[in-house]
């Protein structure tokens, strides 16, 4: 889908104008073999460049639904990560690390026309 590749890459274009360069941090699962008790594969923390935005959420969105009943608190954020160039996405585990600040991000919506990412609209919260 050569249309939506180029979509793609005006999000990444836009965000990288608009926005900063922060880094997504989260942790593998591992694997663990209960009978031996042991980590064959221990849990790892990994992490990655992103382009984002982060924003404060308006009066009217603050207290409303944000999606599944997760309520949008005071102090959550609004992050906006281009997909293009990401080697995993986001995940309710991510953490976003914005200047030594990190933000959980407790709920996520993609923009995915046609099976091609184009960016995460995610809720932060410290």
């Amino acid at each position: 889908m050569a249309f939506y590749d180029d979509m793609a890459a005006v999000a990444l274009e836009l965000i990288t104008e608009f926005g900063s360069a922060q880094t997504l941090r989260d942790v593998t699962a591992g694997v663990y073999d209960e009978i031996s008790g042991t980590w064959t594969t221990p849990p790892s923390d990994i992490s990655q460049p992103a382009q984002l935005i982060l924003l404060d959420y308006t009066l009217q969105e603050s207290g409303q639904q944000y999606a599944e009943g997760s309520e949008i608190r005071q102090g959550d954020k609004k992050v906006i990560i281009a997909a293009k160039g990401l080697a995993w996405p986001p995940a309710l585990t991510t953490k976003v690390d914005v200047g030594g600040v990190l933000w959980q991000i407790v709920n996520i919506k993609e923009s995915n026309p046609a099976g091609t990412p184009l960016v995460y609209f995610c809720q932060g919260r410290k």
